[in-house]
């Protein structure tokens, strides 16, 4: 199938062009706009002259793809707050500010603070506009605060901290692409709440979860069963156990926490179902899709509107009006036309994990499935649906496997067989899930249907930590770069194509890419010959490496829950495509290419030296009178990584100043890195 002989993939095609443009390139907002008015301007008046020729004329096209690529960079650019002059951006935020805000979306908590999105209504009582990231510390009285919410406080702008340690997940940028650039944080007395009633269709969908969760609450549901409730049937994973939540990342089954297609289908056909009566009636034909399609959407809203699910709504939405239609469908064209419509509304989904995961595994589904499925077609039924399911879910998998190495650099070896399990048990716990919700709304919930329904949740956490304790089918920390995500992706098209077509040019292709890919190995192995010396940035802990080509030498002074747990030293051997890594304790003198750094620690020992130190480490807050040891040691630079006390480190920063020597802090600075 050539799919770009499809009109509306080419415009979609264009439209993303035109969003990753204005993304990456940051085109002036008034030059494209002009450029664009040029454009439509041009299409038209070609069209309006030209009619009889225009289908013959190339141009005409050409004209169109680039007003496409033109929509695509406005669309990104319109939805940017600090266009207008009333965002927060353009505040003098060195003072505190009066703000009152509305609660836009609840986030999952921290350890320490509940943390919303709030959408900003007035700033030193001036109308004021933009998002705003809020952290209110918790306490054992407090109460999540409704979405609609608003609040009045004074408080100043602080910025999202950006990563302290190198290949660290940048938060800062992603927020940015929801247009959230600042952060205030709150005790519980330092904010009024003038109003908790819900005002938008938003504040209405988290009144009716927060009503639901009461209802199974007073039925008897306990927090890890409610919380996977929450994830499977309302799209809320803010309260799942982390520990449980690994347990599906690492079975490969994460994908059933986020509601997505598999759930939207199991809903739709749980729906005709339920209408199917309705074609009884004169119009019942046209009844039944609209009212499947408010029902889609309205669960879409209740859902918050992730990616995933919108995606899935707005697809299902466009078939059904198809089969109303009596119009064929073609599932490409479906989807880039759902693709189309959500990115003219909200551009920056491109860029988000769960919209591009989503598009992409249904694309491995409806492109490879089919061939998988051919190798073998079992007679019997018995066989027939462990089949089907096997190469739906190893299809999806080929669709995300470069895109979720990229991002998460590993890959679930077991994931067939939990998804061999779970997946024909979704639709019955969907299914029962949702008369358990009806139920509980109306008030009678009997108590074994409780215990039947939370045993069947927990017999399906139980099954995912099964699988997940087989960690060494897990692979784990797999570096892989942009380049070699897109070079996996033109193998995988062409090995399809080339199954398909059976033509020279894919099977060259294919070739191609491979000896590519391999190629990408050898210059990343190359380009990593190099040594680095890296003070890493840890709250109460020190930390420093030493890398020697693919070889890592960590000191540290972590016990071994929190180093097992700990990510620093994972993301950095990801990102620097470490092989090796040794482990050792925390020593006083190191060299570095001829340089010598000298580590005092909270015994302040440093005299009588027999060598004068190149860089010195100060942690665990060392009570040493600095002056006179820049004086005796004379060193070229001080470093104080987060062990120490904030205290010292302001102390510390007045000497070196006045000193005139450079002073490095890992907790303001980042980790400190010579190479």
């Amino acid at each position: 199938m050539k799919l770009l002989n499809f009109t509306i993939i080419k415009l979609t095609v264009c439209l993303i062009l035109g969003i990753i443009i204005a993304h990456y390139f940051k085109p002036n907002f008034s030059t494209t706009i002009l450029l664009s008015t040029g454009l439509v301007v041009t299409v038209f008046g070609y069209y309006l002259f030209l009619r009889n020729k225009h289908s013959k004329q190339p141009l005409f096209g050409l004209i169109s793809y680039f007003c496409m690529i033109s929509l695509g960079i406005n669309a990104y650019n319109f939805q940017d707050d600090k266009v207008s002059q009333s965002h927060y951006s353009h505040l003098d935020s060195n003072n505190s500010i009066e703000l009152t805000f509305k609660i836009k979306e609840r986030l999952k908590p921290d350890l320490y603070n509940d943390k919303y999105i709030v959408s900003l209504i007035s700033a030193n009582k001036n109308e004021a506009s933009g998002h705003l990231l809020i952290n209110i510390k918790r306490d054992s009285s407090s109460s999540p605060l409704p979405v609609d919410a608003i609040i009045y406080t004074k408080s100043d702008l602080k910025d999202i901290q950006k990563p302290l340690n190198p290949h660290q997940f940048d938060y800062s940028k992603y927020l940015e692409l929801r247009q959230v650039y600042s952060q205030i944080y709150l005790q519980q007395d330092q904010f009024l709440t003038l109003s908790d009633q819900p005002t938008t269709i938003y504040g209405y969908a988290d009144l009716f979860r927060s009503s639901i969760n009461e209802k199974l609450i007073n039925a008897g549901f306990k927090d890890d069963v409610l919380s996977i409730i929450n994830a499977l049937l309302l799209g809320q994973r803010q309260t799942i156990d982390k520990s449980i939540y690994n347990n599906y990342v690492n079975s490969g089954t994460i994908h059933i926490l986020a509601v997505s297609g598999l759930h939207v289908g199991i809903l739709l056909l749980i729906l005709n179902f339920i209408f199917r009566p309705l074609l009884l009636l004169k119009y019942g034909h046209v009844l039944r899709p609209i009212i499947i399609i408010t029902i889609l959407w309205l669960f879409a809203i209740v859902a918050g509107l992730s990616p995933s699910v919108t995606r899935a709504v707005t697809m299902f939405s466009v078939i059904s009006f198809a089969m109303h239609l009596k119009r064929p469908t073609n599932i490409y064209n479906t989807l880039a036309i759902s693709a189309f419509f959500l990115l003219l509304v909200k551009p920056v989904f491109l860029f988000e994990v769960g919209f591009q995961m989503s598009y992409l595994a249904v694309l491995g589904i409806v492109s490879i499935q089919p061939i998988l499925y051919k190798l073998w077609q079992p007679k019997y039924w018995i066989l027939d649906k462990p089949w089907q399911i096997f190469t739906v879910t190893l299809a999806a998998q080929a669709g995300v496997l470069p895109i979720g190495l990229f991002y998460f650099h590993q890959f679930p070896g077991l994931f067939f067989i939990s998804n061999l399990v779970v997946i024909p048990f979704l639709g019955l716990i969907l299914g029962f899930g949702l008369l358990v919700i009806s139920m509980a709304m109306i008030g009678f919930l009997p108590k074994p249907i409780v215990e039947i329904y939370s045993l069947i949740i927990e017999w399906l956490n139980g099954f995912i930590a099964w699988v997940a304790q087989f960690e060494d089918f897990l692979l784990r920390d797999i570096p892989f770069a942009l380049i070699q995500v897109l070079i996996t992706y033109i193998l995988i098209i062409s090995v399809v194509q080339f199954y398909k077509l059976k033509t020279y040019k894919w099977l060259v292709i294919s070739f191609i890419s491979i000896i590519t890919l391999q190629g990408t190995y050898v210059f990343n192995k190359f380009q990593n010959q190099n040594e680095s010396l890296i003070v890493f940035n840890k709250s109460r802990f020190s930390i420093l490496g030493f890398k020697h080509n693919e070889t890592l030498e960590v000191y540290h002074n972590l016990d071994s829950t929190k180093l097992r747990n700990d990510n620093i030293i994972k993301n950095y051997k990801v990102g620097e495509l470490i092989d090796n890594v040794a482990q050792y304790k925390l020593e006083d003198i190191y060299t570095f290419n001829n340089k010598t750094l000298l580590v005092i620690d909270s015994l302040g020992v440093y005299k009588n030296l027999s060598f004068q130190p190149d860089y010195i480490l100060l942690r665990n807050s060392p009570k040493v009178n600095l002056t006179r040891m820049i004086e005796n040691l004379q060193p070229q630079q001080i470093i104080a990584d987060a062990s120490n006390y904030k205290s010292y480190v302001k102390r510390w920063t007045a000497t070196c100043r006045d000193k005139k020597i450079p002073f490095h802090y890992t907790n303001e600075k980042g980790a400190f890195i010579i190479k």
